[in-house]
């Protein structure tokens, strides 16, 4: 490979005085622009001929890692495949060129949508009316909670003001939690990796007149499910409290079971994940919040305008396109795809709860901790053969967490490739440790510093002194 064409950057393929377009003769005359608003020096811009940019920015994209390339371990969570006729439906000029400031009645097909979408969540989780405005999953939590507290305002219930989130919760919980201007109180784990009923009864009779809601999220951050949800929210109710859940392990609960159903009032759903926007990278997510019956007037007003419509049109063909027969099929896929991996590799692999998990579990690193071969080494190592890393240190529960989270749409024979390949890593780090310590070694960059990079970071490009250095 020619590092001086596919590894540089802009800058440094450009040759000074070389240009990729021409201009027209002006006929139109010259207009003069303020000497305030003029550079002093001329921008820094590269300049190359097009070929070389059309390669450079082409071979960049085919650097990046996307769900259309490869598979992706962190499935749902990150990158679950986007049907294409949902971009075909998003493209639609009549929806893509909306603008947030039109006239009600020239967006009804838009109002309509939205009413359908509505509609259809509202079945599939048990609820009774959602909220598009939330922008994302973290925007929806914090909604979510608004709508607790202004629950517990309208009965004069000023002290409930704590929260109950689980230690194995995602972060964004205790954090929407405090923004909201409420307070944290953690429940244990069993050793099971389930909600610790017995912790939870005793900060129920501690704190049962303060507690406001539960936060919880089925199946939880370690891919297992709930099996108390029933006796968990009557503790909660019976002290006044509501039950909140976080959507963002919603993928195996499709065609299974509905959060309305399990007792849960008030939930947000990341729209993006469970009903397919890849959103890797930052964005674009969508957050709506449902709520049961009797909650609905309790929806803040948070914003004038919905959400990301985008996502939203995207959910809605995914939804249609599968149908109330094969939506069905998305939780259990999900479920098969995840455990089957998990059986393959757990005698390499070790496995801290061995279970039956939903779409997801988590693994503790090597079986074989003489190796020194850790969870990040794993991670590099697996670039090197063509597949993004999983989930990594997470959930904080164990100190090598791998998160593995395949998608329903899967395949046998891509979950082989993958499994045969954590196998051969595992043999790699038994065999020539070093080789796994020190990867990648087959991608553009080798393994960089992370924590120089956080606390460092360089955002602009500084011109070269000469071609040498």
């Amino acid at each position: 490979m020619n590092n001086r064409l596919y590894g540089n950057l802009i800058f440094e393929l450009s040759k000074e005085g070389r240009k990729g377009y021409s201009l027209p003769e002006n006929n139109y005359g010259d207009y003069q622009i303020p000497k305030e608003w003029c550079r002093v020096e001329d921008a820094a811009l590269p300049e190359c001929d097009e070929l070389t940019v059309v390669r450079h920015y082409t071979n960049l994209s085919n650097n990046n890692f996307g769900v259309d390339t490869g598979f992706y371990p962190l499935g749902s969570c990150t990158m679950k495949y986007n049907p294409k006729i949902n971009e075909e439906v998003a493209a639609l000029p009549q929806f893509q060129n909306l603008h947030p400031m039109q006239p009600g009645k020239t967006v009804m097909g838009v109002m309509t949508l939205i009413t359908w979408l509505n509609q259809a969540l509202c079945e599939l989780t048990g609820m009774s009316r959602f909220t598009f405005k939330p922008y994302a999953g973290a925007h929806g939590e914090l909604t979510g909670l608004m709508v607790i507290d202004n629950y517990h305002r309208s009965r004069n219930d000023m002290q409930r003001k704590k929260v109950i989130v689980p230690d194995s919760a995602h972060g964004t919980n205790p954090a929407s939690a405090a923004v909201c201007g409420l307070e944290i109180l953690e429940v244990k784990s069993t050793s099971e990796g389930l909600v610790d009923l017995g912790d939870l009864e005793r900060l129920v009779g501690l704190e049962g007149p303060n507690i406001a809601a539960m936060m919880m999220t089925n199946p939880n951050t370690l891919g297992l499910f709930e099996t108390r949800i029933p006796e968990i929210a009557k503790l909660i109710h019976d002290c006044g409290g509501l039950m909140y859940y976080d959507g963002a392990n919603l993928n195996p609960m499709l065609g299974a079971c509905r959060p309305g159903d399990m007792g849960f009032d008030v939930m947000h759903i990341n729209l993006h994940k469970t009903f397919s926007t890849p959103h890797g990278g930052g964005g674009p997510g969508a957050g709506p919040v449902g709520v049961r019956w009797g909650l609905e007037e309790f929806f803040p007003d948070i914003s004038p305008y919905h959400g990301n419509f985008g996502v939203m049109m995207r959910a809605y063909a995914y939804i249609l396109s599968l149908g109330r027969e094969q939506i069905k099929n998305v939780g259990p896929l999900a479920t098969l795809n995840a455990n089957y991996i998990k059986e393959s590799l757990k005698d390499v692999y070790e496995l801290p709860i061995d279970t039956t998990c939903c779409h997801e579990f988590v693994f503790d690193g090597l079986k074989d901790k003489s190796t020194g071969v850790t969870t990040m080494d794993i991670a590099k190592r697996l670039l090197d053969y063509g597949y993004h890393a999983p989930t990594i240190y997470f959930p904080l529960l164990f100190h090598e967490s791998l998160m593995i989270e395949p998608t329903e749409n899967e395949s046998k024979e891509t979950l082989d490739g993958f499994i045969a390949v954590m196998r051969k890593i595992a043999e790699e780090a038994k065999n020539d440790p070093e080789l796994v310590k020190t990867a990648p070694h087959n991608t553009p960059i080798g393994r960089v510093d992370d924590v120089l990079a956080a606390k460092h970071p360089i955002t602009t490009y500084k011109q070269m002194l000469n071609d040498n250095n």
